[in-house]
C-alpha cells in the first residue's frame, strides 16, 4: 500500500462470545481503518449471560506478544482492558514503558455487566500506581471509577470529581462513562488539564450492552492512532459506540453484544464546560 494504515495494539483478554475483549477491540479498529494487532492476557468462556471460566496466560507469552508487535509493527496507540492479576498489570506496565508504546488508552477492566470480577483485588493498587501514570487517557465506567478513586459517584454531577481524581493519580485525562446512571440521559464525561467536555443523549430502553466498554476505549485508540486530537478521538467513541448500541443485533439470551458493522465517522458536537 502506498498510504500504509495507522496501526492499533490491544492487550485485554479473549471473549468466546464475541461481543468484547480482543474481539470487540479489533472488530472496531477495523471499522475506523485502522490495522488492529492483538496481546492476549486470558483466555475465557463468556456469552451474553455468563463468564463461565477465565483462564490466564503466563506473563512470558504476554511479553513476548508485545515484543515481537513492537519490534516489526511498532503501533501508533495501544489500549488495554482486562489484565486479569497483579502479575500480569506489572508485566504490561513494564512492556508499555520498555517499548515506549505511545498513545495509551487504559480501560480498568474489574467487573462484567453479569457482576463477575475480571481482575484480582490485589491488582487494583497496582493500577492505580503502575497503569494510570502511564494513560493518555484512562475510561473507568462507574463501578470502576469508584474503585479507582474511592468516591461514592451517586449522580452525574460528580464526574467531573471523579474524574479529577483520576487525574491526580497521574492519568493526562479520564473519560469517565456514565452510562449506568438512572434516568432518561446516558452522560459520558472527558477531562483533561485544559477542560471538560460533556457527551449526553437519550437513554436506550435495550437489553444490548456487552462490551460497550470495550469497543469505546478501542474506538478511542483507533483515533489516536489515526492522529485525531484527543477531544475529536473521543466525541467520535461516543458517536460510534452510541449508534452501535442503537442498532444492536439482538444476540444471545442475555447483555447482547453492539453492533460493530456501523459506519465510524466524527462524532457530534460536544457540550464542552
Amino acid at each position: 500500500m502506498d498510504n500504509p494504515p495507522p496501526i492499533a495494539l490491544t492487550i485485554a483478554g479473549s471473549d468466546s462470545g464475541g461481543g468484547a475483549g480482543i474481539q470487540a477491540d479489533l472488530k472496531t479498529f477495523h471499522a475506523f481503518g485502522v490495522f488492529g494487532c492483538s496481546a492476549l492476557t486470558a483466555v475465557t468462556a463468556q456469552n451474553t449471560i455468563e463468564v463461565a471460566a477465565i483462564y490466564p496466560l503466563p506473563e512470558e507469552i504476554v511479553r513476548e506478544q508485545i515484543r515481537a508487535v513492537a519490534a516489526d509493527i511498532p503501533p501508533d496507540a495501544v489500549k488495554t482492558g482486562m489484565l486479569v492479576s497483579e502479575a500480569l498489570v506489572k508485566c504490561v506496565a513494564h512492556a508499555i514503558e520498555e517499548h515506549g508504546l505511545p498513545n495509551y488508552v487504559l480501560d480498568p477492566v474489574m467487573i462484567s455487566t453479569s457482576g463477575h470480577r475480571l481482575l484480582d483485588k490485589e491488582a487494583e493498587d497496582t493500577i492505580r500506581r503502575k497503569l494510570v501514570p502511564l494513560a493518555t487517557v484512562v475510561t473507568p465506567n462507574l463501578d470502576e471509577a469508584r474503585i479507582l478513586t474511592g468516591l461514592p459517584i451517586e449522580a452525574p454531577g460528580d464526574l467531573a470529581e471523579a474524574a479529577r481524581a483520576i487525574l491526580d493519580l497521574g492519568a493526562q485525562a479520564t473519560l469517565v462513562k456514565g452510562g449506568h446512571f438512572t434516568g432518561d440521559e446516558a452522560v459520558d464525561l472527558l477531562l483533561t488539564e485544559e477542560g471538560e467536555h460533556v457527551w449526553s443523549r437519550p437513554r436506550l430502553n435495550t437489553s444490548a450492552g456487552h462490551g460497550t466498554g470495550c469497543t469505546l476505549s478501542a474506538a478511542l485508540a483507533a483515533g489516536l492512532a489515526a492522529g485525531r486530537p484527543l477531544v475529536d478521538a473521543a466525541a467520535a467513541a461516543v458517536d460510534f459506540v452510541a449508534r452501535a448500541l442503537a442498532s444492536a443485533p439482538g444476540l444471545g439470551a442475555g447483555r447482547g453484544p453492539l453492533n460493530h458493522f456501523v459506519k465510524a465517522h466524527p462524532g457530534p458536537p460536544d457540550d464542552s464546560g
